[in-house]
């Protein structure tokens, strides 16, 4: 583990926190909108959310596994919290309004509910799988592995959760691809 400063360390807390909770918000409102590439459907989250193993292995990187899990967790509600009332307020690419706040919304409780189940999981996954591998002579192979096992798990627990049988017919029919 790197040596840093207290100081040091309380901004870096701070920027990678804030790093997580932007990741996790603006993925979750832009899996709202999707996108058809080449015949290949998918939403634009898909773009953005992968940024999130990257703000991990920082923080595994800086803090070490045991501190990275609980500020993870840390980061878990109010993620789901700020999730739910911008994608609310701007659902479906459009602005309602904040009286769109004083009804629930059922696709985008389920879009932050799937991503803070499928986050804790591939969150849990890239850390372990980082922290095993990290001391590993081939600097690539921890990020390598730990995204790619984090991000899979992830991926397929989110599309699942968010949109099986879901209101929206496009992400219900797509939500496997």
């Amino acid at each position: 583990m790197n040596v840093f400063s207290q100081t040091q360390r309380y901004k870096a807390l701070f920027w990678l926190s804030l790093f997580h909770l932007l990741v996790i918000t603006s993925s979750n409102y832009l899996v709202q909108l999707p996108v058809s590439i080449l015949g290949f459907h998918t939403t634009w989250g898909a773009f953005s959310f992968p940024f999130i193993f990257l703000a991990t292995d920082l923080t595994v990187r800086i803090f070490g596994a045991p501190l990275a899990r609980r500020i993870i967790f840390a980061v878990m509600i109010p993620a789901l919290l700020i999730s739910y009332v911008i994608s609310s307020l701007f659902y479906m690419g459009s602005w309602q309004g904040f009286g769109a706040l004083a009804h629930f919304n059922l696709f985008v409780a389920r879009i932050a509910t799937a991503s803070f189940m499928a986050y804790a999981l591939g969150q849990i996954l890239d850390v372990h799988v980082f922290n095993r591998l990290r001391q590993s002579r081939r600097w690539w192979l921890a990020p390598t592995a730990s995204t790619l096992f984090g991000n899979v798990s992830d991926t397929l627990a989110f599309f699942f959760i968010a949109f099986w049988r879901s209101p929206d017919a496009f992400m219900a029919e797509h939500w496997m691809e």
